[in-house]
């Protein structure tokens, strides 16, 4: 075999290695919920479109689980790259985030990397993470009123 041969069957090996990259899990803490009335209502996100709106679209990852003290999550088969993680403690499990006539949240929630709530959720970049480098998320769950 030629060198050229030899480059071209290594360039399309490694190509070939890095598609083929496994698949990742996260780990997900969820800590500080007030009570554990409820459920929590969970949206991983690939990508900034839309973000934190935690409706069924491209890339987004609708997850719920039983309210309690604190709460494991194993999110597998996730493919190498940035994400997010948006929460929402649904405490009267109406699938959705109360809200008071002003729209502050009635309800917990909570965003990766623990990211600040200031006037509106925060953005995708400042709760993203690269899931090959932090595979373990906690996230602290905020209540406002």
């Amino acid at each position: 075999m030629s060198s050229r041969g030899i480059f071209a069957a290594l360039a399309a090996l490694l190509l070939t290695g890095a598609a083929d990259a496994p698949p990742l899990t996260l780990q997900l803490v969820l800590t500080g919920l007030r009570s554990s009335d409820g459920a929590l209502r969970l949206c991983l996100w690939h990508h900034a479109e839309r973000f934190p709106d935690c409706k069924k679209g491209r890339d987004v990852r609708l997850l719920s689980a039983p309210a309690a003290a604190e709460v494991h999550i194993a999110v597998t088969d996730l493919a190498p790259g940035s994400y997010a993680v948006s929460v929402i403690h649904d405490e009267n499990d109406n699938r959705k985030l109360d809200k008071n006539f002003m729209g502050i949240p009635t309800e917990g929630v909570g965003f990766s990397g623990n990211a600040a709530v200031t006037f509106g959720p925060p953005s995708f970049a400042k709760a993203s993470f690269d899931v090959a480098a932090a595979p373990v998320q906690t996230i602290r769950m905020k209540y406002f009123l």
